[in-house]
């Protein structure tokens, strides 16, 4: 594949000061359908339609112009920077923003309706893949995948053009609701106030007025009291209507929608924590109800699509060596059978194993439908003697070693035994392999791997197979009824083994079983007796589901009827206990239809906090129609705020091979099923791309100007602010909303505040306006070139441990800020307002940077400055709360890199800790050497502070200890939860979650399989450990302190 144009020259790239101007106009090439060619220059910002204008034009005094008929009837297509044809349909872009690989049009004549390619078009720019690469994929399942979710998304967006328009906002801005009225939070606060202070502004106006109203009013009765107030001192005479108006939280598209106290909303909550009056902005109902117009217009628009022909497809690389192919049938991580291997190939070019046939040691009738048959190729090479040279690489993978060899591993691939549509499959294939191989291996086999087969043939190596035919007739596994029909058949039978009640002795050790953590392995007596007393499960350990699913014999089709017609039975599990059923290890498809079926119990919130597994458990699933695919499209489609981050969870990986096609298959068809929200989604792929560039170019800057470090921090923060100024970026980047919260208006960007980062990748620090509030401003991070998922499953975790902990009324008033990952090693940030760094705070305070780090006052004055009076009584108190809270969580999820530049502090108190590239243990080290030595962090300033600057004052740092313990012992009662989380997203590729092993240290840090007292006690010596060795921390951060001093 060709690479992109990233030079400061690019005629495409924004105008810079380095470089000089770029120019406002280009020459381009244009190809017309008659075979005459035109080069002509365009205005390098010009929209498509207008370059087609200029064209026609110019094309009238040339040769055969009468042939070319309408001007609408025809689009251009060009070569992107991806190297692939793209179709510019959607002829509002600019050119500049299309970005063709060379300055060349080719005139198409449409051949099917211009509404039906507008919406190809705009789906194939917001999903990153053009839907004609899609079509050209010679797979049914694909095609009648994509049928299916066609016919279905069209008759979703027929029941949204007659929903009512309170059905509609209801879908688009549900609000965020609390559980119940009545629940006090033990944060120090007493229950919530009977009466409430809340600001109230008027739309299309700048007045406000402050209204104390009853915590029990509801949202109507309080615009009724708002229209009245307004009426007194705007307009005696007029008649208002409270039906007609809404109300909004002024900063975002928050809807007070439903008529429940107002106690119960998220956002009056939030702000009653933080001692502040909730602002509510009164809207007439017409303003909204224009976009619910606009909405249903672009519904009506739209039609259906017609299939173009599929390209020709590439032929597979050829591979060499002297190699041997390994087979293995596999029901998630258990081995169905004694895996067969080939016999040696050797060659110069292919390798043949025509007279091998591979048998395996089971039925045809006792394979699982999900079977999933995996195979090793590997080369056979002679053992390296002890004085040689040894490669690392190739002792990673001596998995196998016989008579002097070692086998290495070129590549694997899986495929299922039972096609989609639950035939047997027959016949030749072809696959095409991988070649990256995970740190565990089953005798070489990946079957925690993709089934799909590698999707960029011409670098992959292909393996031949050809599955044998059984008959005239193909073979189907059973329907779900002839399945329960041979389980009645089973119980009925006089020789089937009974069931049977457990005795005392068998309950007593069957609850010790039933309660090991979900990574216990489980011996085969253990198994036996779980599948033996199964019906105890069921009436006694419901929850114990998957254990008893880990100890069924998927290789026997009795056992397996017998674990399906008891699923029918099986209590409903809560959603939290059904997600682990969704892990690798449960692939049976019934099972899985079960567990969301559970998940189907979910508020929406409750599945916003999950979304980030269940795409990840997408990647488990083998065929593209299953049940979790449907239940998030249609959770997404009756959801916008879903809707947009499954679209953003699903585009941000649609780069990674294994999952391009199974993603961009969902992408569209929730596209399909979602048309208004296309254009929203548009313009934020748009700014996306536009910060980008402004970051590429920042880049390429810095390098340009490396010997002055002033003079290139002075023109490249001017080529930034030059760049960010153009019409091209200013309108790109303005009136969209937030990728980090979609309910977030941004209206444009206060160009002056902004600025790179001074990292290796250098981050955008974007300061935006926002457009429901004009003195309100946000701030947002742009990276690119760092993976931020990591940073997003510890966020998420930290969501998680705040709710947790709220539902035990202990708030530890945690700041888990935004964080979003966009595309490939990109992805935004949220900046947390009125904060700075321990680092920063230590050196305002001192001279000298060394001895920054040993100044315990530093860090109390500094809230002292910002509070007075009650307000600092309450700034202490939540950096109490809020260093509790972060001391459990960095302890239980084991986050190291804990630097004074990586903690921060808002000026109202709390603490909170940022950048989490280091996890699960992983902690730096250097020569050897680990450089964080306690548990968490918990230095003499913190104390200072918790102690309110007093020494001896024990009772505060008492108060501190027991939120600590009670948060410690809470996040214990969940711990099958987190462990769960993390298995879900071992495969997902990240750094420091590769394989069981890492996710161990969850169960060491909550001390799972020991009482609560032993735990406690296990957490207290953590607790004084981090006391006594805090100077550590002190010393690492004065070296830090110093080199950060050195490099400004």
């Amino acid at each position: 594949m060709p690479p992109a144009m990233t030079d400061l020259v690019d005629i495409w790239a924004a105008h810079s000061p380095l470089d000089g101007q770029a120019p406002v106009h280009v020459t381009m090439d244009f190809l017309l359908p008659t075979g005459i060619y035109i080069q002509m220059e365009v205005p390098r910002e010009a929209t498509i339609q207008h370059i087609k204008l200029l064209l026609w034009k110019q094309a009238k005094s040339f040769p055969l112009s009468s042939f070319l008929g309408e001007m609408e009837s025809h689009m251009f297509e060009c070569v992107n920077q991806a190297a692939v044809h793209e179709e510019l349909e959607d002829e509002t872009r600019r050119l500049c923003d299309v970005r063709p690989f060379l300055p060349v049009f080719r005139l198409v004549t449409r051949n099917c309706g211009r509404a039906e390619r507008l919406l190809d078009s705009k789906i194939g720019v917001i999903i990153g893949k053009g839907l004609h690469e899609l079509d050209g994929i010679n797979d049914q399942e694909v095609k009648d995948f994509r049928s299916k979710m066609q016919r279905l998304s069209e008759e979703r967006m027929q029941r949204v053009q007659m929903m009512s328009f309170t059905e509609w906002l209801q879908a688009c801005f549900s609000p965020q609701l609390e559980p119940s009225a009545g629940t006090a939070i033990a944060d120090g606060a007493n229950d919530w106030p009977a009466d409430l202070k809340v600001i109230i502004h008027f739309d299309q106006s700048q007045d406000s007025t402050s209204l104390k109203v009853p915590s029990s009013c509801t949202p109507s009765v309080l615009i009724e009291i708002a229209l009245k107030k307004w009426q007194t001192t705007h307009a005696p005479e007029e008649e208002t209507n409270k039906d007609k108006h809404i109300l909004r939280v002024s900063q975002c598209l928050d809807f007070l929608c439903g008529d429940h106290p107002l106690i119960q909303y998220k956002y009056i909550r939030s702000c009653l924590q933080a001692k502040e009056s909730p602002h509510l902005t009164l809207v007439h109902i017409n303003a909204v109800k224009t976009i619910f117009d606009k909405e249903n217009a672009a519904i009506g628009a739209v039609v259906s699509r017609k299939s173009s022909n599929p390209p020709l497809p590439l032929p597979p690389k050829k591979r060499a060596p002297t190699v041997q192919v390994r087979a293995g049938l596999f029901h998630g991580t258990e081995l169905l059978c004694k895996p067969a291997v080939s016999s040696e190939s050797s060659g110069r070019s292919n390798h043949s194993l025509e007279n091998n046939t591979l048998e395996f040691e089971i039925s045809v009738c006792d394979l699982p439908r999900m079977t999933r048959l995996c195979f090793a190729i590997y080369a056979i090479m002679e053992k390296v003697k002890k004085k040689s040279y040894k490669n690392p690489h190739i002792n990673k993978y001596q998995t196998i070693r016989k008579a002097g060899k070692v086998h290495y591993p070129i590549a694997w691939v899986n495929t299922m035994v039972f096609d989609y549509k639950g035939q047997l499959k027959t016949g030749d294939m072809i696959l095409h392999c991988w070649s990256s191989f995970p740190d565990e291996l089953e005798e070489m086999l990946n079957p925690i791997g993709t089934v799909r087969i590698n999707p960029y043939p011409e670098n992959a190596t292909a393996l031949h197979i050809h599955f044998p035919d059984y008959g005239p007739h193909p073979i189907v596994f059973p329907p779900f009824d002839k399945i329960l029909e041979k389980a009645a058949e089973i119980a009925g039978s006089s020789d089937s083994t009974p069931i049977g009640r457990g005795g005392k002795k068998f309950h007593i050790e069957l609850k010790e079983i039933m309660e090991r953590d979900p990574l216990s392995q489980l011996c085969e007596n253990e198994k036996d007796l779980i599948w033996t007393l199964r019906l105890d499960c069921r009436e006694n350990f419901p929850q114990s589901l998957p254990k008893l699913l880990l100890s069924v014999k998927w290789s026997k089709h009795e056992d397996m009827a017998q674990l399906q017609a008891l699923l029918q039975i099986w209590p409903k599990l809560s959603p939290r206990d059904a997600l682990e059923l969704l892990d690798f290890n449960y692939p049976d498809q019934y099972v899985r239809e079960y567990a969301v079926s559970c998940l189907r119990d979910m508020s929406d919130e409750e599945l916003l906090q999950y979304l980030l597994q269940l795409v990840q458990v997408l990647r488990y699933e083998p065929y593209y129609d299953c049940a979790l695919t449907h239940f998030l499209l249609e959770r997404a489609q009756k959801n916008r705020k879903i809707g947009h981050f499954l679209f953003w969870h699903l585009r941000s990986e649609i780069h990674m091979p294994a999952v391009s096609i199974q993603f961009a298959l969902i992408l569209e068809a929730y596209c399909r099923g979602s048309i208004p929200h296309i254009e929203v989604l548009k313009k934020q792929v748009e700014a996306l791309s536009k910060l980008k560039s402004v970051n590429e170019l920042i880049k390429l800057g810095t390098i340009k100007n490396t010997r002055s470090k002033t003079k290139e921090a002075m023109l490249t923060k001017e080529a930034m602010i030059t760049c960010l100024k153009q019409s091209g970026y200013s309108e790109a980047l303005s009136d969209l909303h937030s990728p980090l919260n979609p309910n977030v208006l941004l209206s444009d960007i206060n160009v002056e505040k902004c600025r790179y980062m001074d990292s290796k990748m250098k981050p955008l620090w974007i300061v935006y306006n926002n457009k429901l509030m004009s003195s309100d401003t946000l701030g947002i991070i742009f990276k690119n070139g760092d993976d931020l998922r990591q940073d997003m499953l510890t966020l998420q975790i930290l969501r998680l441990m705040d709710l947790l902990w709220k539902e035990a009324n202990l708030d530890l008033r945690i700041v888990p800020y935004g964080c979003l990952a966009t595309g490939d090693r990109a992805g935004l940030i949220e900046v947390v307002s009125s904060a700075d760094t321990i680092a920063n705070i230590q050196l305002t305070s001192s001279n000298v940077a060394a001895a920054a780090a040993f100044n315990k006052d530093a860090l109390l004055n500094w809230l002292k400055e910002r509070n007075s009076g009650d307000a600092l009584e309450r700034a202490i108190e939540e950096f109490t709360l809020s260093c509790a809270g972060y001391c459990v969580a960095t302890y239980v999820l084991g986050i190291g890199d804990r630097h004074s530049d990586n903690i921060m502090v808002r000026s109202t108190g709390q603490l909170f800790h940022i950048d989490f590239g280091h996890i699960l243990g992983n902690f730096k080290s250097k020569f050897g050497i680990k450089r964080e030595r306690v548990p968490f962090i918990l230095t003499h300033d913190f104390i200072h502070v918790i102690q309110q600057g007093k020494t001896g004052y024990t009772e505060k740092f008492g108060s501190f200890r027991q939120y600590c313990e009670e948060a410690y012992l809470v996040l214990r009662k969940n711990g099958n939860l987190f462990i769960t989380l993390f298995a879900l997203m071992l495969t997902a590729g990240l750094p420091e979650l590769t394989s069981v092993k890492d996710i161990q240290y969850l169960k060491d840090s909550l001390a799972l399989g020991k009482s609560d007292e032993e735990a406690l006690k296990q957490f207290r010596q953590k607790f004084d450990e981090a006391l006594r060795e805090s100077w550590t921390t002190k010393v690492n951060w004065m070296a830090h302190n110093v080199a950060k001093d050195n490099r400004s």
